[in-house]
């Protein structure tokens, strides 16, 4: 499932094509993704302005001039791609729509953002964007990473309690925004963290150094366009490239990269996740 780098690569391709620009038509191809889509969606939003391109954690939320926001979450396989641009910042002509082409905007720019989804584990839904922090997917998450709500004092009172292993801690959106399953093991390599110790196992000095850490990771990551395992491809097409940056997740049984360590990868099951360490770096 895309994490918050893919997420956020994403909506910085899809920004510039839809931020200020009226949505001339929406083609709905299907009545469901994951659940229904909102009631009369394509009407709510044909002939409506877009106002921003926000991401919450894993959520693209679009604003319009309705006073509503479309709530967009990618799931497994869920793709955005964006075809036609005039202003040449993607130069793909349209495509023929393909059989999981659910969902297709299009600009009164010339402009196509297609949403496509062999798997249908996304989602679409319609809230009202004054009371959208309310919204069931959204009310309890967590502070954004790279927002002034995550520092090292209010993350060490989040953690300090939980009798859990700190890559579960990690994962639960209610800690920190955005996180996945590779980000995290990414994360705990560099700060050095056992994936198995319990959080409130962890000192302070310990705790505190995550914080810049995950930033960093995060960073990484949107700036190599997110990670390709399966599905994911940038909005203009193109294949994330920050999993050849991966200096455990999926490296089982291969060399560690640090200097001078011997180790080698191993990976270990946490409550049903595979989870990868070197246990010779990470005590």
């Amino acid at each position: 499932m895309p994490e918050l780098p893919e997420v956020e690569t994403v909506r910085r391709g899809i920004a510039p094509v839809m931020e200020g620009e009226l949505i001339a038509n929406v083609q709905v191809n299907r009545p469901d993704l994951r659940w229904p889509f909102p009631d009369r969606m394509a009407e709510r939003l044909k002939g409506r302005h877009v106002t921003q391109v926000r991401r919450r954690s894993k959520y693209i939320l679009v604003d319009v001039d309705s006073g509503e926001t479309l709530l967009i979450h990618l799931g497994m396989s869920g793709r955005i791609l964006i075809s036609g641009d005039p202003q040449g910042r993607f130069v793909h002509d349209h495509p023929a729509v393909q059989k999981h082409d659910h969902v297709v905007f299009e600009m009164r720019s010339g402009a196509r953002i297609t949403y496509n989804d062999p798997r249908r584990f996304g989602a679409m839904d319609l809230l009202d964007r004054a009371g959208a922090d309310e919204h069931p997917l959204l009310r309890d998450i967590g502070p954004e990473p790279f927002g002034n709500g995550f520092a090292p004092d209010p993350f060490f009172s989040a953690i300090k309690g939980r009798n859990s292993p700190i890559k579960s801690v990690l994962l639960d959106q209610k800690t920190v925004a955005g996180l996945g399953n590779i980000y995290v093991c990414e994360t705990l390599f560099r700060a050095g963290i056992d994936p198995q110790t319990k959080a409130n196992k962890l000192s302070r000095k310990r705790a505190d150094s995550l914080v810049p850490i995950i930033r960093d990771v995060l960073s990484e990551a949107i700036e190599a366009g997110g990670s390709s395992l399966k599905d994911f491809r940038q909005a203009d097409g193109e294949l994330g490239y920050f999993q050849h940056s991966f200096d455990v997740y999926g490296r089982e049984n291969e060399p560690c990269r640090t200097v001078d360590c011997k180790g080698t990868i191993r990976r270990i099951v946490q409550s049903g996740r595979s989870t990868f360490l070197c246990a010779q770096c990470q005590r």
